[in-house]
This record gives C-alpha cells, sequence and structure tokens, in this order.
C-alpha cells in the first residue's frame, strides 16, 4: 500500500505547473460548491450526502494541487500572489543582513 501510495505522488509530481494550478482552481469551485448547496430546498439526507461529496472533492483537489506544485511551485505561486515593491525588498536585504550576526558579536550601539 506504502509503495501505491509513493507511485501516485510520484505521478503527481511529474505533472506541470499549470496542471497543478488548474487543479486549485478546481479545489475552489468545489468549496463554494459543497456551501452553495445548502441554498437549495432539499431533505437533510441529500444536503449532507452532497456536503460530504463535494467537500471530499474539495479536500481531494487541494491535497492533489500541492502535490502537484510541490514546493518550488507553491514558493512560485504565493510570490506571484505577493508581488513585492522594489523598496521593500531592499529594506528586508538590510534587516537580514543586521540579523545575520553571531551571538556573541552584538554590533556595539555607541
Amino acid at each position: 500500500m506504502k509503495q501505491l501510495f509513493q507511485r501516485v505522488k510520484n505521478w503527481l509530481a511529474g505533472l506541470s505547473f499549470r496542471t497543478g494550478v488548474i487543479v486549485l482552481a478546481s479545489c475552489v469551485v468545489f468549496y463554494a460548491l459543497s456551501f452553495a448547496q445548502l441554498l437549495i430546498p432539499m431533505s437533510a439526507a441529500w444536503h449532507t450526502a452532497l456536503w460530504v461529496v463535494f467537500f471530499g472533492l474539495a479536500k481531494t483537489a487541494q491535497y492533489g494541487g500541492l502535490a502537484i506544485l510541490g514546493v518550488e511551485g507553491y514558493r512560485r505561486l504565493n510570490n506571484y500572489f505577493r508581488r513585492k515593491k522594489p523598496g521593500l525588498q531592499d529594506e528586508a536585504r538590510e534587516d537580514k543582513q543586521e540579523d545575520d550576526t553571531p551571538a556573541g558579536n552584538t554590533p556595539s550601539l555607541t
């Protein structure tokens, strides 16, 4: 069973970045459907069954999309949505340089 999961994970990781983004976008649609169906007048049993199906599809698409993207794809997508401003990157570099001093060699403030 463990080998099967490893093969599926490797296959998903071999898919393209674009495929991962599409799968993650479908995740949003399934989440919306899982809650939007509650507005339709039906019995509670049908509401429960549809919620379980759509929510399960949403979770499957979420984890599948993240497996397709991987760590680098996740960073790439995250950076796309953040769109850092040039001035902020310079300040972040200066802060990082200040924080990189070893514990025994703290700069003096005088």
